[in-house]
Formats: C-alpha cells, sequence, structure tokens
C-alpha cells in the first residue's frame, strides 16, 4: 500500500503542512496546530474536502 498524506491549513494562522492520515485523530476529535496552537475539530484543518475524505477512509479502517 503506497503511503498517503492529507494536507492541512490552520483556519487561525494560515500554516500548512502534510501529515499521515494514521498519525491523526478522528476527524471531530479535538486537534491543535502546531504553531498557533490553535484547537479545533481536526476536520477543520483539512484543505480540501478530499482530505477530509481520506482521513475518514483511514478512520474506518
Amino acid at each position: 500500500m503506497n503511503e498517503a498524506f492529507v494536507q492541512l491549513v490552520c483556519p487561525d494562522c494560515r500554516k500548512d503542512w502534510e501529515a499521515k492520515p494514521m498519525d491523526l485523530p478522528a476527524p471531530d476529535a479535538a486537534f491543535a496546530c502546531p504553531d498557533c496552537e490553535a484547537e479545533r475539530p481536526v476536520a477543520e484543518f483539512m484543505r480540501t474536502d478530499r482530505d477530509l475524505e481520506v482521513l475518514k477512509e483511514f478512520e474506518a479502517v
């Protein structure tokens, strides 16, 4: 299986980065930006709808 990455962007400070879906919590779980520490559900950090879909696919496994 290929490694998957999702793109994230902080809604507050606009920092963008990539992460492995397996390293992230469930979409509705609390998550904090590594730069500004803004805390929101991880789903709100997903750059695109497709990134959110990939995260949900990994949660279902």
